[in-house]
């Protein structure tokens, strides 16, 4: 609802402006909103956030789903506000983040070694690096479409600015030419294609890093066990990006729900409840090449983060891991996701829609195509422009998300009534789709 107060209207247009005039796009990154619809972000609570122009959204990206116990949750705003009081950040070990470490390998008994970082793109990161370091080799294996990060292997292949044949590489939008060399891309799903590249390129393969759940796609039976066995036959290490599916999907995360164990493993977005956090680890023996008495090396990989750890988000994780093992809490969240899904097909069909409704747990997504959409190449061939439209649409009617995307994150703090709300607004937009 926007407030008629013209003061909080001129007040929303001001911050537009301002964010349009130091921001590129008027943007912090990816959402690619045409200017006169941004909105710039004052509070949230629960699943709704609230502009600078008054005007309450439903969220539905949820911090791009970092916020998966809800917007300003109650627990985790008092346990990080507790610690504030007693320092926000020494960039050293300290009793919180020994706590932390403590909890989730418990929770993830494979994580035999961790380190803390501030992000899931430098958990990612860290993970290729030890990789690469570990086996000495100098490839990297990645599924099309991915997307790992802000670094340039955790991009390249990710967008389509080239007709390319695998598994050579898309550079495009990395920044780095050299991806080209020493990044091999695969079809997410092809069990075939996926072993041929591993077959043939063994011997200078240090690892490869699979989303378990791509984007919204979840993987074809069988098809994350085959890539347990051929990298383990052959040495490669595999990486289980689950900075998207960690906490989201089952407590213990992919390697719970989908029961495949990854030499390393990368967290991030839900395990902070909001705040800034990110942590890799895995097997001991891999995860030495960090440690400080190999300096200079060969094998050591420098691994140093000054936000990596710090009290506060250490503080506020355990409040949400907290929270995320209450009972319960994963079969809500997979039927709220089920129910969205559902309402999302209904609501399509009636608009009379051929569309293809993704996802597994709490997440969901919308393809335009009457093909089932199972890898990248699936994807690309759906109506994304009328998927962006519609994207844009639902922003003007009140649902805040990422229009460049049409991933759709839940929270706990959705509920049934929140999914018919959406259910509402979808339809809405789609006939607005319809007249223009």
């Amino acid at each position: 609802m926007l407030l008629q107060d013209p003061s909080m209207q001129n007040l929303g247009d001001s911050y537009r402006q301002r964010a349009l005039s130091r921001f590129p796009s008027g943007s912090n990154g990816e959402y690619g909103i045409p200017p006169e619809l941004i909105p710039v972000i004052e509070r949230g609570k629960g699943c709704r956030v609230t502009s600078s122009e008054g005007r309450d959204f439903l969220d539905m990206t949820m911090a791009w789903g970092a916020a998966l116990v809800g917007h300003a949750h109650s627990e985790v705003v008092e346990a990080a506000s507790k610690q504030a009081l007693l320092g926000a950040n020494f960039a050293a070990v300290n009793c919180r983040s020994v706590e932390l470490v403590e909890r989730l390998h418990r929770i993830n008994p494979m994580l035999e070694s961790i380190r803390l970082v501030a992000s899931g793109t430098e958990a990612t990161m860290l993970c290729l690096r030890v990789a690469l370091a570990a086996t000495g080799r100098r490839k990297v294996l990645r599924f099309e479409g991915a997307y790992h990060g802000q670094h340039p292997v955790g991009v390249a292949g990710m967008l389509h600015g080239r007709p390319s044949a695998l598994p050579s590489c898309d550079p495009a939008g990395a920044g780095a030419p050299w991806v080209e060399e020493d990044v091999l891309v695969a079809s997410f799903n092809d069990p075939v294609q996926t072993e041929q590249v591993l077959r043939a390129h063994a011997s200078e393969l240090a690892a490869v890093i699979v989303e378990p759940l791509h984007r919204c796609l979840p993987p074809a039976p069988g098809f994350l066990q085959l890539l347990r066995s051929v990298t383990q036959e052959l040495g490669v290490v595999l990486i289980f990006d689950e900075v998207v599916t960690g906490f989201r999907l089952a407590l213990g995360g992919a390697c719970e729900y989908y029961g495949v164990t990854p030499d390393l493993l990368a967290y991030g977005k839900a395990l902070g409840g909001g705040f800034p956090i990110g942590a890799y680890g895995g097997r001991a023996d891999l995860m030495e090449v960090v440690e400080e008495h190999r300096l200079p090396g060969p094998r050591y990989v420098w691994s140093a983060s000054t936000g990596g750890g710090n009290p506060v988000s250490s503080a506020a994780a355990l409040a949400t891991l907290d929270v995320l093992s209450r009972e319960g809490v994963h079969p809500r969240l997979h039927a709220l996701g089920h129910r969205l899904r559902s309402a999302m097909r209904q609501v399509l069909g009636e608009a009379g829609e051929v569309a293809q409704v993704l996802g597994d747990g709490p997440l969901a997504q919308v393809a335009f195509s009457a093909a089932p959409v199972v890898d990248q190449k699936s994807w690309l061939a759906s109506d994304r422009v009328r998927g962006r439209l519609l994207m844009l649409q639902l922003l003007r009617e009140g649902v805040f998300l990422n229009p460049m995307g049409t991933k759709l994150y839940l929270s706990l703090a959705h509920d049934e009534r929140t999914i018919d709300e959406f259910s509402e607004r979808l339809a809405r937009s789609l006939r607005a789709l319809a007249r223009s």
